[in-house]
C-alpha cells in the first residue's frame, strides 16, 4: 500500500489536533501493521480499494492472533477511522469505509483510590533531610495537591512554578497548557526541597525542572513510581500501586466533599466531561460499600 497518505495524515494529526507523542507512535504502529496486511493480500497500491469487509477481517484476525482485549481492540477501530475519514475529506477515496465498523462495547473500569486516612498515612511518611528525602516528600505532598499525570509531574518546570500564588502551569496530553494548584503543604514541602534539596542534586547537565535524579536530570515516571511503591510500603498501606493511584484519589475526595465535577474535569484537564464522570461511579461504589459496613439492617 501506498504510504505516503499515511504520513501525511500522521503529519496533520501532530499538527492540527496537536496529538501527544505517544498518540502519534501508536497511530503509525496501527497504520503499519494495517498497511502491511493489506500488502499480503496484494490489493494493490490504492487505499480506495479497501472494503469494510477488509477492515473487519483485519481486526478479526488482530484480535484472534493478539488477544487483543476490547479496549485495545477499540483504539485500532478509533485509529483506523481516522484515517479513512481524512482519506475521504482530502479525496482520495469515494466513502468513509471505517465508519461503518463497530466500536467494542467496553465495561466500566473503576479505578482503585486510597482513602482519606490512607493518604494521610502516605503522606506522613518520613524520607530524611537529604536533597532525595526532600525531593521525595515535595513529589509525594504535590501529586496527590495536583492530581497531575505522572508526566506532568516530571515536566514541571521552575519558570511556570509560582509559589505565592500556589499555582503551576503544566503541559498535558496534546501538548495542551493549564493552570494547576497546589495546596498550602505542598507549597511548603516544595520550598524546602528548592532551598535545601535541589540544589545539592544540580550539576552541569542539569535543565529547568523542578524534580530531578540523583544524576541531576528530571526525574523519569519510572521512577516517581518506585517513589509512590517505597512510601505505600513505608506506610503499611496494602494496595496495588500504579501511577495514577494519587491522582483518581484526589478526584475522588474532592468529589466526596462536594466539589463540582466541572471543576474536577479542569482541575484534571479532562477534555471531555465524560471522563471525569467515572469518578461519579467510584464515589457511588464507595458509599455503598460504607452502607453494607456500618448500617445495622445490612
Amino acid at each position: 500500500m501506498d504510504r505516503e497518505p499515511m504520513e501525511e495524515c500522521l503529519a496533520h494529526q501532530a499538527m492540527e489536533k496537536g496529538h501527544a507523542l505517544n498518540t502519534q507512535m501508536l497511530n503509525r504502529t496501527v497504520l503499519e501493521r494495517l498497511a502491511e496486511w493489506l500488502d499480503g493480500r496484494q490489493t494493490g497500491p490504492d487505499w480506495g480499494g479497501v472494503t469494510v469487509n477488509d477492515l473487519r477481517e483485519y481486526l478479526a484476525e488482530q484480535k484472534k492472533k493478539r488477544k487483543l482485549a476490547p479496549a485495545s481492540l477499540k483504539l485500532e477501530v478509533v485509529v483506523l477511522r481516522n484515517f479513512f475519514r481524512f482519506l475521504h475529506s482530502r479525496g482520495r477515496i469515494e466513502g468513509d469505509v471505517a465508519g461503518q465498523l463497530d466500536l467494542p462495547k467496553l465495561f466500566r473500569y473503576l479505578p482503585d483510590t486510597l482513602t482519606e486516612e490512607e493518604v494521610a498515612a502516605l503522606l506522613a511518611v518520613t524520607w530524611g533531610e537529604d536533597g532525595l528525602g526532600l525531593r521525595n516528600k515535595a513529589v509525594m505532598e504535590v501529586f496527590y495537591a495536583s492530581g497531575m499525570r505522572v508526566s506532568e509531574l516530571t515536566g514541571m518546570r521552575l519558570e511556570y512554578l509560582n509559589l505565592e500564588e500556589r499555582t503551576v502551569r503544566v503541559i498535558g496530553k496534546g501538548n495542551k497548557e493549564r493552570l494547576v494548584l497546589i495546596g498550602e503543604e505542598a507549597v511548603r514541602a516544595l520550598r524546602r526541597y528548592l532551598q535545601s534539596g535541589r540544589p545539592s542534586l544540580v550539576n552541569p547537565r542539569t535543565g529547568g525542572e523542578v524534580f530531578l535524579g540523583n544524576h541531576g536530570r528530571k526525574l523519569t515516571t519510572a521512577r516517581i513510581w518506585e517513589v509512590v511503591k517505597e512510601g505505600m510500603r513505608r506506610a503499611g498501606i496494602q494496595k496495588n500501586v500504579y501511577p495514577h493511584l494519587l491522582r483518581h484519589s484526589f478526584a475522588t475526595h474532592l468529589l466526596s466533599r462536594g466539589a463540582d465535577l466541572r471543576i474536577i474535569q479542569e482541575l484534571l484537564g479532562h477534555a471531555n466531561i465524560g471522563t471525569t464522570e467515572i469518578y461519579t461511579h467510584v464515589d457511588q461504589e464507595r458509599l455503598m460499600q460504607v452502607h453494607r459496613d456500618f448500617h445495622p439492617r445490612k
